[in-house]
């Protein structure tokens, strides 16, 4: 295979602003991890003409996608999880063009997974597992049970990519397969919320008391990313100097419901600060002592 593609990846390897070139190949018959392709080529370049462009070739019956993404991009996709599929492609990957042993370099931060960008992951997941979590509430209470069914799924998912952070591990493609190894009561959430014969509003109600309890045991260590920032300074916070935040932005659509949370929590206290209306008060937030 890496013969066949021999011709396309060496005239991006003689490219100074090419970085690195890694090649995986399709295992199983059908692969999300590949798109299906039988072949990915990831090319991790500097200062790249495209952010992130994609071609796709097909030679002796056989399919490849060709990935040149930007050195800034794919940082920030490790940083964020921004597109999960890259840290199976770079942790399984085969380096078959490796300047200056920038993959290696790569490889190993992935391996030894930093305090600070591992914090930001969980407060990233926790955000939105908040906000399914809400959303799924609102709805059973509406009564559009289905619904809240698709929501509740989606909420486990975003909780078991928190409990493989913090074991210290990047969530996986097969998510689940992971999960059951390393955290097993959330897989028997997952478990029991597929295989209930209870009927769905019910089963919803059981889900939704598991998980409350399974959110708010997580809450301080899931958002540990925002209150350590909060208590860089001694002055509360407004939310629009949060927001705006460069730490901050990767998750500034959720920030909203995740504060809320916080303070239902009273793990944040608000302060209110007078305005010129009567009985009208800026808010202002500070992780409570």
């Amino acid at each position: 295979m890496e013969n066949l593609l021999r011709p396309i990846y060496q005239e991006k390897a003689s490219q100074k602003n090419t970085l690195g070139v890694l090649l995986v190949e399709k295992i199983h018959e059908n692969s999300p991890v590949t798109d299906n392709f039988d072949v990915i080529l990831l090319i991790i370049a500097r200062e790249a003409k495209d952010e992130w462009y994609v071609k796709h070739y097909e030679f002796e019956g056989r399919t490849a996608a060709m990935h040149i993404v930007d050195e800034r991009l794919l940082n920030e996709w490790i940083d964020t999880s921004g597109y999960r599929k890259v840290i199976d492609w770079l942790t399984n990957g085969s380096v078959i063009f490796d300047r200056n042993e920038y993959v290696a370099n790569l490889k190993d931060q992935l391996r030894i997974f930093p305090e600070s960008t591992r914090q930001l992951r969980k407060v990233i997941e926790f955000a939105k597992l908040v906000r399914a979590y809400r959303e799924c509430r609102e709805l059973y209470e509406a009564k559009h049970y289905l619904d809240a069914n698709s929501l509740m799924v989606r909420s486990l998912h975003y909780l078991a990519r928190v409990a493989v952070l913090e074991r210290g591990f990047h969530p996986e493609i097969t998510l689940w397969n992971q999960v059951r190894k390393i955290d097993p009561e959330v897989y028997k959430l997952y478990e029991e919320l597929m295989e209930s014969d209870e009927e769905p509003d019910k089963r919803i109600q059981l889900m939704l008391l598991a998980s409350d309890f399974a959110i708010h045991s997580r809450a301080e260590q899931g958002a540990e990313h925002l209150l350590s920032i909060m208590r860089e300074k001694d002055e509360p916070w407004t939310f629009g100097e949060l927001k705006i935040h460069p730490e901050i932005h990767h998750y500034n659509l959720d920030l909203s419901i995740l504060l809320e949370y916080l303070v239902e929590r009273e793990i944040v206290d608000t302060v209110l600060v007078e305005t010129k209306g009567e009985k009208i008060y800026h808010r202002k937030y500070q992780v409570a002592e």
